[in-house]
């Protein structure tokens, strides 16, 4: 298909008129953030999984009745602004919102309208005032330990029906009643019911505390007075972000982006991002991108959408939470058919590292009119690893975690170690604690890994050398990419070590799996996860010698790399 779709966001350009009381409006601001945040809160202490309450592999969002972000608290950043799409189309398969009733939730997951694979499961709670008036919606997605797909986790699936049990918008509770022949679908579609369970009804004691919450400032400042406070707040959200880009050069930028390969088809997939900077707007162009791929790296259009927001709200959104209004100077280019706007019924069950790419991308495109701007690469993955099995009494068991990278240093110092990707930096791994009594594992190595950054004025931050022994048989699924292509560096700087993961066995025997599904992971044996270091920053002449001996005393850096990358440093 020859035609190119243009994503903007809800809310249309700021019309300057709104007038309403500025006090009152970050009073209000700060009470959705608020409500945003017991959400979430809500959600971690009554959730059964560690994925949602120690990964906090989720999001929560408010939404005013024209489905405009109110507030999203930080939990897993590549759903920034996704969850529109969640609730407006979950909105729009139940007959639009005439047909909504005080009470209700929807259960949405279908991947080409949330973006996401299907156990990221989307509940959505419209907001009634006095039971008559809609005010907006509270919205949480959360990843699912299992809902039927061909596995737990996948990467070798080539269309969505292999990828998970479909609820195309459908109400799990009517009128505040839960709907048992939805819910007993769900939970037979599962291989880890129990946990299912419990996080299905932690997502509902979210998002009835975020509608709860939402109606306590609505009926606190009046229904008038708050809608126009939202309707400045997004303004001021607007404001932030074209301030930050009215500093950036006018001009077309391009950032690269590099896939090991789509799960199914070997070979690297290579791809363009677009940045057109003109005033205080920018628009993302991924039209070049190449066509949709047979594997499930392709990324649905929410995604592509989300991860663009992403990218910019963490240049230029001020480190403030985001609105909507934070979105408008945005646009998004996208050609259907492509990596980034795939048609149904493509797989795109790992569209995530692709997305990941764009935000890197999108990042480097910024850091060729700016290098100051921005860091040097990260290690460009979230390197993640989904494991299942029995007990030895027949009880299932699943696990599942994102894992840290190395981030690029920049023009004001070095960069950070083992943290997570961007696009999952408000998430975490669970303690080694939670791991060892909940799976059948032992972890015999946790550490920094020494030599992983690259070189520079600022060094680039370590990756992270992590070693798990399995206690009982079960099974893996890996994905990890960036393994061919090492962090580059900026200004510079050198690049760092790329990703990689093996599975030792209890006999020797060591083979890769970087992209591998239902990997048999017997007793004895042990997963190697080495995860990428951050680019350098700067000439490697140019690093302080004082901080050149305190890399090696610390361990960063070894005696031998260092007198290699830095010998100014070793001179008398």
């Amino acid at each position: 298909m020859s035609h190119l779709v243009v994503t903007r966001a809800g809310a249309g350009a700021s019309t300057g008129a709104v007038d309403a009381d500025p006090i009152t409006t970050e009073v209000i601001r700060h009470g959705l953030d608020s409500a945003a945040s017991q959400m979430k809160r809500a959600l971690v202490r009554t959730a059964f999984s560690p994925i949602v309450y120690e990964v906090l592999d989720f999001a929560v969002a408010l939404y005013d009745d024209r489905v405009r972000m109110l507030a999203q608290a930080p939990s897993l950043p590549l759903f920034v602004g996704r969850l529109s799409f969640c609730v407006a189309n979950a909105v729009a398969a139940v007959g639009g919102a005439g047909e909504l009733e005080p009470g209700d939730v929807l259960l949405y997951n279908h991947p080409y309208g949330t973006g996401s694979h299907p156990q990221d499961a989307a509940l959505v709670m419209p907001i009634f005032l006095h039971d008559e008036e809609l005010v907006g919606y509270a919205a949480i997605k959360a990843h699912w330990l299992d809902i039927g797909g061909k596995e737990p986790y996948a990467t070798d699936t080539v269309d969505m029906f292999q990828e998970g049990t479909i609820f195309p918008g459908v109400k799990l509770v009517s009128r505040g009643e839960i709907v048992r022949d939805v819910y007993r679908i769900a939970l037979a579609n599962s291989r880890v019911p129990k946990a299912v369970a419990g996080d299905i009804n932690a997502e509902l004691v979210g998002v009835r505390t975020g509608a709860a919450q939402t109606l306590r400032i609505v009926e606190r400042y009046g229904l008038d007075s708050f809608r126009e406070s939202v309707e400045r707040m997004f303004d001021h959200g607007e404001a932030v972000v074209r301030s930050w880009f009215e500093r950036i050069p006018d001009g077309v930028y391009v950032g690269r982006g590099t896939l090991d390969g789509d799960g199914v088809v070997e070979g690297r997939i290579g791809f363009d991002v677009e940045l057109q900077v003109a005033g205080s707007s920018v628009r993302v162009d991924y039209s070049r991108a190449p066509d949709q791929r047979r594997g499930p790296v392709n990324s649905a259009l929410p995604k592509t959408v989300s991860s663009t927001r992403v990218a910019i709200s963490m240049l230029a959104g001020g480190g403030e939470w985001p609105n909507e209004g934070h979105f408008r100077p945005i646009e998004v280019v996208t050609r259907p058919g492509s990596l980034f706007h795939p048609l149904e019924p493509a797989p795109t069950f790992i569209g995530g590292w692709a997305a990941n790419g764009a935000i890197d991308a999108i990042i480097g495109a910024v850091g060729s009119a700016v290098p100051e701007a921005v860091p040097a690469a990260s290690g460009g993955d979230i390197c993640s690893l989904v494991w299942w099995g029995r007990h030895a009494d027949g009880e299932p068991w699943a696990d599942g975690s994102p894992h840290p990278v190395g981030q690029g240093a920049h023009a004001r110092g070095d960069g950070a170690n083992a943290m997570m990707h961007v696009s999952e930096s408000a998430t975490r791994i669970a303690p080694v604690e939670v791991w060892e009594s909940r799976n059948p594992w032992l972890v015999e190595r946790a550490e920094l890994a020494v030599d992983s950054g690259g070189a520079g004025e600022f060094r680039g931050g370590t990756g992270l050398d992590l070693d798990i022994r399995l206690l009982e048989d079960a099974e893996l699924t890996s994905v990890v990419d960036r393994t061919t292509t090492p962090p580059a560096g900026l200004a510079g700087g050198g690049p760092a070590r790329p990703n990689a993961a093996f599975l030792r066995r209890a006999d020797g025997t060591r083979v890769e799996c970087e992209k591998a599904t239902r990997l048999a992971a017997p007793a004895g044996s042990t997963l190697e996860l080495r995860t990428g270091g951050g680019g350098g920053f700067g000439e490697p002449e140019r690093r302080d010698p004082a901080a050149v001996a305190a890399d090696v005393r610390e361990g960063y850096v070894s005696g031998e790399r260092a007198r290699a990358e830095y010998p100014h440093a070793f001179e008398p």
